[in-house]
Protein backbone atom coordinates (compact mmCIF):
# COMPACT_ATOMS: atom_id res chain seq x y z
CA UNK A 1 0.00 0.00 0.00
CA UNK A 2 1.30 3.21 -0.82
CA UNK A 3 1.81 5.09 2.57
CA UNK A 4 2.68 8.36 1.87
CA UNK A 5 -0.63 8.46 -0.53
CA UNK A 6 -2.93 7.31 2.45
CA UNK A 7 -1.42 9.95 4.53
CA UNK A 8 -1.77 12.81 2.19
CA UNK A 9 -5.77 11.42 2.06
CA UNK A 10 -5.33 12.08 5.94
CA UNK A 11 -4.68 15.55 5.56
CA UNK A 12 -7.37 16.16 3.57
CA UNK A 13 -9.59 15.19 6.02
CA UNK A 14 -7.76 16.39 8.92
CA UNK A 15 -7.98 19.92 7.10
CA UNK A 16 -11.71 19.66 6.05
CA UNK A 17 -12.53 19.46 10.02
CA UNK A 18 -9.75 21.53 11.19
CA UNK A 19 -11.60 24.30 8.99
CA UNK A 20 -15.28 23.28 10.37
CA UNK A 21 -14.37 22.82 14.02
CA UNK A 22 -10.90 24.57 14.87
CA UNK A 23 -11.85 24.85 18.71
CA UNK A 24 -11.74 20.31 18.20
CA UNK A 25 -9.11 19.62 15.35
CA UNK A 26 -5.98 20.99 15.80
CA UNK A 27 -3.72 20.70 11.82
CA UNK A 28 -1.80 17.10 12.01
CA UNK A 29 -2.40 13.98 11.56
CA UNK A 30 -4.49 11.16 12.92
CA UNK A 31 -2.34 8.05 13.03
CA UNK A 32 1.21 8.35 13.46
CA UNK A 33 3.21 6.36 10.55
CA UNK A 34 3.91 3.33 13.15
CA UNK A 35 0.12 3.16 13.91
CA UNK A 36 -0.80 2.95 10.53
CA UNK A 37 1.80 -0.32 10.09
CA UNK A 38 -0.19 -1.34 13.33
CA UNK A 39 -3.63 -1.27 11.59
CA UNK A 40 -2.53 -2.22 8.44
CA UNK A 41 -1.70 -5.67 9.86
CA UNK A 42 -4.26 -5.57 12.36
CA UNK A 43 -7.85 -7.99 11.12
CA UNK A 44 -9.97 -6.45 13.20
CA UNK A 45 -9.18 -3.41 11.50
CA UNK A 46 -9.77 -3.72 8.14
CA UNK A 47 -8.94 -1.16 5.55
CA UNK A 48 -9.51 -1.17 2.07
CA UNK A 49 -8.16 1.58 -0.80
CA UNK A 50 -9.78 2.24 -4.02
CA UNK A 51 -7.47 2.53 -7.05
CA UNK A 52 -6.91 4.84 -10.42
CA UNK A 53 -6.11 2.05 -13.16
CA UNK A 54 -2.36 3.58 -12.77
CA UNK A 55 -2.57 1.89 -9.30
CA UNK A 56 -2.60 5.79 -7.28
CA UNK A 57 -4.71 5.51 -4.25
CA UNK A 58 -7.94 7.92 -5.34
CA UNK A 59 -9.75 6.95 -1.96
CA UNK A 60 -10.08 4.74 1.33
CA UNK A 61 -12.08 2.96 4.09
CA UNK A 62 -10.48 2.57 8.06
CA UNK A 63 -12.67 0.15 9.52
CA UNK A 64 -13.19 -1.63 12.99
CA UNK A 65 -15.25 -4.54 14.06
CA UNK A 66 -17.27 -4.07 17.09
CA UNK A 67 -18.90 -6.26 19.43
CA UNK A 68 -21.67 -6.29 21.70
CA UNK A 69 -22.09 -9.61 23.92
CA UNK A 70 -23.68 -10.34 27.05
CA UNK A 71 -24.36 -6.73 27.70
CA UNK A 72 -27.76 -5.90 30.20
CA UNK A 73 -29.44 -3.83 27.45
CA UNK A 74 -28.36 -3.81 24.21
CA UNK A 75 -28.55 -7.19 22.05
CA UNK A 76 -25.67 -9.11 20.86
CA UNK A 77 -24.39 -7.87 17.63
CA UNK A 78 -21.24 -7.69 15.50
CA UNK A 79 -20.77 -3.88 13.60
CA UNK A 80 -18.51 -2.91 11.23
CA UNK A 81 -17.86 0.59 11.87
CA UNK A 82 -16.12 2.71 9.79
CA UNK A 83 -13.33 4.82 11.40
CA UNK A 84 -12.71 6.63 8.23
CA UNK A 85 -13.39 6.72 4.95
CA UNK A 86 -11.67 9.51 2.30
CA UNK A 87 -11.84 10.07 -1.45
CA UNK A 88 -9.28 12.45 -2.50
CA UNK A 89 -11.02 15.65 -3.65
CA UNK A 90 -9.76 15.46 -7.17
CA UNK A 91 -11.54 12.25 -7.64
CA UNK A 92 -14.71 13.44 -6.23
CA UNK A 93 -18.18 13.36 -7.80
CA UNK A 94 -16.19 9.50 -10.00
CA UNK A 95 -18.35 7.64 -7.43
CA UNK A 96 -14.95 6.17 -5.64
CA UNK A 97 -16.71 7.11 -2.00
CA UNK A 98 -20.38 4.57 -3.47
CA UNK A 99 -17.86 2.00 -4.88
CA UNK A 100 -15.62 2.03 -1.61
CA UNK A 101 -18.78 2.04 0.75
CA UNK A 102 -20.34 -1.09 -1.16
CA UNK A 103 -17.82 -2.97 -1.36
CA UNK A 104 -16.99 -2.36 2.73
CA UNK A 105 -21.15 -3.17 2.85
CA UNK A 106 -21.07 -6.31 1.11
CA UNK A 107 -17.64 -7.18 3.49
CA UNK A 108 -19.96 -6.79 6.40
CA UNK A 109 -22.44 -8.93 5.40
CA UNK A 110 -19.87 -11.81 4.29
CA UNK A 111 -18.63 -11.38 8.01
CA UNK A 112 -21.74 -11.49 9.52
CA UNK A 113 -22.61 -7.97 11.06
CA UNK A 114 -25.75 -7.17 11.75
CA UNK A 115 -24.86 -3.07 10.21
CA UNK A 116 -22.28 -0.87 9.15
CA UNK A 117 -22.13 2.25 11.45
CA UNK A 118 -20.04 5.47 10.96
CA UNK A 119 -20.01 8.76 12.38
CA UNK A 120 -20.24 12.21 10.11
CA UNK A 121 -19.21 15.87 11.97
CA UNK A 122 -22.14 17.99 11.57
CA UNK A 123 -19.71 20.80 10.21
CA UNK A 124 -19.19 18.61 6.83
CA UNK A 125 -22.56 18.69 5.17
CA UNK A 126 -20.68 17.11 1.98
CA UNK A 127 -20.08 14.47 4.05
CA UNK A 128 -23.41 14.12 5.69
CA UNK A 129 -25.15 14.57 2.01
CA UNK A 130 -22.90 12.03 0.53
CA UNK A 131 -23.89 9.10 3.81
CA UNK A 132 -27.62 10.34 3.32
CA UNK A 133 -27.10 9.46 -0.79
CA UNK A 134 -26.26 5.86 0.56
CA UNK A 135 -29.09 5.11 2.52
CA UNK A 136 -27.72 5.78 6.08
CA UNK A 137 -30.24 7.21 8.24
CA UNK A 138 -29.02 8.72 12.08
CA UNK A 139 -28.90 6.01 14.93
CA UNK A 140 -28.41 8.52 17.42
CA UNK A 141 -27.95 12.49 18.28
CA UNK A 142 -24.35 13.49 19.76
CA UNK A 143 -25.41 17.16 21.30
CA UNK A 144 -22.98 20.25 22.94
CA UNK A 145 -23.33 23.25 24.86
CA UNK A 146 -20.05 24.91 24.22
CA UNK A 147 -19.25 27.12 27.44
Amino acid sequence: MDLQRVKDLLDQVDLVHHEGRPDIFKIGRKYTDSQLLSIFEDDARPVFVALAEDGNVLGYCFCIFQESEGDNVLMDRKTLYIDDLCVDETARGMHVGRSLYEYVRDFARENSCYDVTLNVWECNPGARAFYDSLGLRPMKTYMEEIL
